[in-house]
């Protein structure tokens, strides 16, 4: 079973994002589950949202406490929640920043990580730059897709088509497009920030 811890803040998509990515996982034949859990329900308070993927049914209810992947919507959040706990050296981890992982001051923490599965993308400006909002949720499943064979870009897109019909599909589509390709842009030219 992969699982997959989403932080971010309330009002960013952190739940819609667990849930699309759900979809895009069923979508391509596998069992998948979502759910969030959060506290205070407004906007801007720390949220956690957790989608499970595997080819058998899924029987466990509980929170993520070991992730196979840690997704950041709000580099805030990075010394406010423990975001890595019981994330594995082999685990990904994808952080919404322009900036790398030296200048947030993580870069002893990320060394004892595979160097191919982390990285930092700007999510909130791409987002920026399709929507026109900087909801970070829709790019970051887009780099999710170019950093980890978890689900295709394809099955990423149709899900955000199918959640978001007509113009505004069309724009989330685009930027999880662009995320993907920033991500894998990135990979082959060896730069793991």
């Amino acid at each position: 079973m992969f699982q997959v811890r989403i932080h971010g803040r309330g009002g960013q998509g952190v739940v819609t994002a667990s849930e699309l990515l759900s979809v895009a996982a069923f979508d391509e034949g596998r069992h998948a589950q979502a759910f969030p859990t959060f506290g205070s329900e407004r906007t801007g308070a720390p949220v956690v949202s957790f989608c499970r993927i595997d080819e058998q049914p899924i029987r466990t209810r509980e929170p993520v406490s070991h992730p196979d992947a840690v997704l950041i919507q709000d580099p805030t959040l990075l010394h406010q929640v423990d975001l890595f706990a019981g994330l594995d050296p082999d685990g990904y981890i994808l952080l919404n920043s322009e900036r790398g992982f030296e200048a947030l001051g993580m870069a002893e923490f990320v060394a004892g990580f595979r160097p191919e599965r982390v990285q930092t993308m700007p999510a909130t400006a791409i987002a920026r730059e399709h929507l026109g909002r900087p909801l970070p949720n829709s790019v970051l499943l887009g780099g999710f897709a170019g950093l980890c064979d978890l689900v295709s870009l394809d099955a990423v897109t149709q899900a955000l088509r199918d959640r978001f019909p007509g113009k505004l599909g069309e724009s989330n589509t685009a930027a999880a497009t662009a995320a993907c390709e920033f991500v894998r842009e990135r990979l082959e030219g060896g730069v793991h920030a």
